[in-house]
């Protein structure tokens, strides 16, 4: 039988958030240049899941990774790595025949036309994954359940899943969902991209990039996003060196309501510009999830947080590093300002470094520097090391 009983009970929550999807051990070049001419490769880890759960558990949150890798040692180097960072793994699934994806990278940006990416995932264990095979209990057992546009494009049978697991129902979690809008996955397939949309919209809080929102579903703009998915109860425009647009509805005033094993928000009082006061992803929830009564919802409180300065070693990961910062926050029941602002700094941690992955600024120095006033936020300069650095003034000069 796929998917989980309708009605079933989910036990007390022991994990803050369950990540599901495809992990990759990826090759990094040791130089730049065309992959035909890069001399070696060195050996990491890559998923946009994953990549999230990592940065949840550094930051000292229970996180959990679910997702299926060969029996290759491909498969025990990502298992290993991740559960490094502090993550639970216990719920990943060995596939006997199918391997563990593999990717090779150049060290150039993403967004150039110089940049090279191969990938070895057709037939992975991951692109098994399907409502027959997957561990629902563990999947329903944290407060957030976090998943990725990727995983619907990886095969047929995870598109499945992805509806299965953002289904309104009793028990669900609050469901986070990263568009992650991938071109080159979606040619040939059965669907295309325009199902993000439909997923966007069954999800409680989405991140998605404005350009990814153009290129996937031809919408420009900020506003135009948010009405075309009008249900989560929170929405994040990502928009690269121009900040981030943050769309959160509330609820008129009573009771406030909750998602089944969702993030709890601390009361929130304070009234400020890029503050908000709405529970990051509760606003419009119900013990189902997802689009709720529209007579209930109040209008957005929409908070635009400027990105930071930074200077960029590699522009790879900072969308993953984004969510988790927001996802942190959120989770610490901060204002919708703060939750941005902190998605801003993992995002600039994960930028001045090489690889997908880094260790997060201390706690207490992230909470300082997200507590700047808007002139010393706009003035802030970030560069490789900054997250080793005692106090926030360091950082600190015009750019």
């Amino acid at each position: 039988m796929s998917g989980p009983a309708a009605g079933t009970a989910v036990a007390a929550t022991t994990t803050d958030v369950v990540c599901l999807g495809e992990s990759m051990v990826t090759f990094l070049p040791s130089q730049p240049g065309r992959l035909a001419d890069v001399p070696s490769f060195g050996r990491g880890i890559g998923g946009a899941e994953s990549n999230v759960a990592c940065a949840l558990a550094a930051a000292g949150h229970r996180a959990a990774w679910v997702g299926r890798v060969g029996a290759d040692g491909f498969g025990d180097h990502l298992v290993e790595t991740i559960a490094s960072y502090g993550v639970d793994t216990s719920a990943v699934r060995r596939d006997p025949v199918r391997p563990t994806g593999i990717y090779f990278r150049t060290a150039t940006d993403r967004g150039t036309d110089t940049h090279e990416v191969a990938y070895y995932r057709a037939g992975s264990a991951a692109s098994a994954m399907s409502p027959a095979n997957v561990p629902y209990e563990e999947l329903f057992a944290g407060r957030v359940l976090h998943l990725s546009g990727i995983t619907a494009a990886l095969s047929g049978d995870c598109l499945a899943l992805l509806r299965e697991l953002t289904a309104a129902r009793p028990g669900r979690p609050l469901v986070s969902f990263d568009v992650n809008h991938r071109p080159h996955l979606w040619r040939g397939g059965d669907a295309d991209a325009s199902v993000l949309l439909e997923l966007a919209r069954r999800s409680d809080l989405v991140f998605v990039g404005e350009d990814e929102a153009e290129e996937a579903w031809g919408i420009v703009g900020a506003e135009a996003i948010r009405a075309a998915v009008p249900e989560p109860a929170v929405l994040v425009v990502k928009r690269g060196s121009a900040g981030a647009t943050v769309f959160a509805s509330g609820l008129r005033p009573g009771p406030r309501s909750s998602i089944a094993g969702g993030a709890e928000c601390a009361p929130d009082t304070r009234s400020t510009e890029g503050g908000g006061a709405e529970c990051a992803a509760g606003a419009r929830s119900s013990s189902a999830g997802g689009a709720e009564d529209a007579e209930a919802a109040s209008p957005d409180t929409v908070t635009h947080v400027p990105a930071l300065h930074v200077d960029v070693v590699a522009a790879v990961g900072a969308g993953d590093a984004f969510a988790a910062g927001f996802l942190s926050a959120t989770l610490r029941g901060l204002p919708v300002r703060d939750r941005a602002r902190h998605g801003h700094l993992m995002a600039a941690a994960v930028l001045t470094v090489p690889g997908d992955l880094t260790e997060p600024p201390a706690r207490d120095h992230a909470d300082r520097l997200v507590a700047l006033d808007d002139d010393a936020w706009g003035r802030l300069r970030l560069g490789p090391g900054w997250t080793a650095a005692d106090r926030a003034s360091e950082e600190v000069r015009t750019p």
